[in-house]
């Protein structure tokens, strides 16, 4: 799995990159089953709206084999490390969950301003990466990106705790008013399998979701080794400690794991 010149330029240039479809329907329904499972169960890890509705689960990769495969895919690992030429660690590994008529919100931010502030992250050398696992549509509240909004760089924020059960440094309305006027609003939508990518420092956010459609998408925040946190406040489970390099898989492990789970259950 590797990205072409045209594709690392665009990444470079906008800040993101969606390649649709990279897992198959078998894959991806397969995640989605544990992916509900998870939600069901009480654990810290799973933080819920409040409504109770499931917003998000975290570190799920350490306790779920699905979940653990995906997290060291080549589909994914292989394009961040072409990026940032040397290995990467997991830093932060959720499933959001954006549940059917209850999902919430999440307001205008950039992530690294959270890794920087409360985790000690030195530089934005770390990079979401998000797998559809339901059909992501214009009206289910899809990711919206600020293209470009990355040239930017770290801007200021201010801590909010109040507008839904998730802590989040966030953006004024003036700053965001600004960006989208110099690089406009993208929302990439696709069908389950479907890998976003996009700039630790790109402006973003998601609507609330009134339709009955969810749309669950798995964030792996992978970041270089060389940029290991140095001074973590949040729980281990939200900001990893452990910076050994991700050793991937072969391509077809989530395949043949749902499978066997399939023939299990038969």
């Amino acid at each position: 799995m590797q990205l072409t010149p045209e594709q690392i330029a665009f990444f470079n240039r906008e800040g993101w990159l969606f390649l649709p479809e990279l897992f198959s329907p078998e894959e991806t329904a397969f995640l989605a089953r544990e992916a509900e499972a998870i939600y069901a169960a009480d654990r810290p890890e799973v933080w819920r709206e409040k409504s109770g509705a499931p917003r998000t689960a975290f570190a799920a990769h350490l306790y779920n084999d699905a979940f653990r495969v995906l997290a060291a895919h080549p589909r994914m690992i292989a394009p961040i490390e072409q990026i940032f030429g040397e290995k990467v660690y997991m830093h932060q590994f959720k499933i959001n969950a954006k549940s059917a008529f209850t999902g919430d919100v999440w307001q205008w931010h950039q992530d690294y301003g959270t890794w920087k502030r409360d985790d000690g992250m030195p530089e934005p050398r770390a990079m979401n990466i998000a797998i559809f696992l339901d059909e992501v549509m214009p009206i289910n509240g899809p990711l919206m990106l600020v293209p470009r909004s990355q040239h930017a760089g770290d801007l200021e924020a201010s801590h909010d705790l109040a507008t839904t059960s998730y802590p989040l440094w966030t953006l004024d309305e003036a700053t965001v008013t600004r960006l989208v006027a110099e690089g406009g609003i993208v929302a990439p939508t696709g069908k389950p399998g479907g890998m976003l990518m996009f700039h630790g420092n790109l402006v973003h956010g998601s609507a609330g979701n009134i339709t009955p459609y969810p749309r669950k998408i798995v964030y792996l925040t992978l970041n270089a080794v060389s940029n290991y946190i140095r001074t973590p406040t949040r729980p281990e489970y939200i900001a990893h400690r452990d910076f050994t390099p991700i050793a991937t898989l072969p391509d077809d492990a989530l395949l043949q794991l749902a499978r066997a789970h399939r023939e299990a259950a038969e």
